[in-house]
């Protein structure tokens, strides 16, 4: 008995072939050359933990933009109070002159005093309220914002400490000196001069926090991106490759079955000279 050993060597040719051309076009149709810890065990581990790690710094970002709005709505109402504060000095002054009937100073005073008081208690974002004693409702002095994970594995914080125009001793508004004669309205316009620089302070304070915060935004989300084209670089498919290795592997294929049929036929072609 004789083997056809051209027919053998020209058989494994088109395995091999097709093992790789399934590499080829999996590869082709994931985006990625590394799918499986089969494919690459050490890149595959890595790619899998930084993909955590960016899976956790999306969660950061989403809780520094709302962080960021939460301060800025309450940096923009703490600015309001000021203008209003503003107004309330100018008011007070011309009162102090004596030259005006203090009462209507005194029921101008009143409502812009109300108004800042609408402005405190409607100042709450996402359940968050930063002109108030209480920010959250229970007992809170402060806002925690997630800003960045630590080397451990946990996460790191900022806080952003309330301003409490509600119960500062700096903001007791509500018991200003209502102005009923010139000395009063001179009483009333040192109280309403601390009232606004408390209210400059404040809303300065939380103008730079909503700004750190953004800061903080912009450096998570290019650590993000960094992170994310380092995972790409390792293990994504470079399509112009793979295309060029697709047409390679095809062509080799087809010349494997030629060969193939030419190693079946020679057994015949030899027998036919005998």
């Amino acid at each position: 008995m004789q083997n056809n050993s051209g027919a053998m060597v020209a058989l494994q040719t088109p395995g091999g072939v097709s093992s790789q051309l399934d590499t080829v076009q999996t590869s082709m149709s994931t985006g990625k050359e590394v799918n499986t810890a089969q494919d690459n065990a050490a890149l595959w581990a890595i790619s899998e933990l930084m993909d955590s790690d960016v899976s956790g710094l999306r969660s950061v970002l989403d809780s520094l933009s709302l962080g960021e709005s939460t301060v800025a709505v309450a940096s923009a109402r703490a600015e309001q109070i000021t203008d209003i504060l503003t107004e309330m000095r100018s008011l007070t002054a011309i009162s102090a002159s004596g030259m005006e009937d203090n009462r209507k100073f005194e029921a101008a005073l009143s409502q812009k005093t109300e108004q800042i008081n609408s402005i405190i208690s409607s100042s709450s974002f996402n359940g968050l309220n930063l002109l108030k004693t209480d920010v959250d409702g229970n007992g809170g002095k402060a806002l925690t914002v997630p800003s960045a994970l630590s080397a451990a594995g946990g996460l790191i914080t900022l806080s952003v400490d309330s301003v409490d125009f509600e119960g500062s001793p700096q903001f007791d508004i509500g018991h200003r000196t209502a102005i009923t004669d010139s000395a009063s309205a001179l009483t009333a316009l040192g109280e309403i001069e601390g009232f606004l620089a408390y209210a400059i302070g404040s809303s300065a304070a939380l103008g730079a926090s909503a700004s750190g915060i953004a800061e903080q935004y912009q450096f998570a989300g290019k650590l993000s991106d960094a992170i994310t084209r380092g995972v790409s670089s390792m293990i994504d498919t470079s399509m112009e490759e793979a295309a060029a290795k697709l047409l390679a592997l095809q062509a080799q294929q087809q010349l494997s079955s030629v060969t193939l049929s030419i190693g079946n036929a020679m057994p015949d072609t030899l027998h036919n000279l005998h």
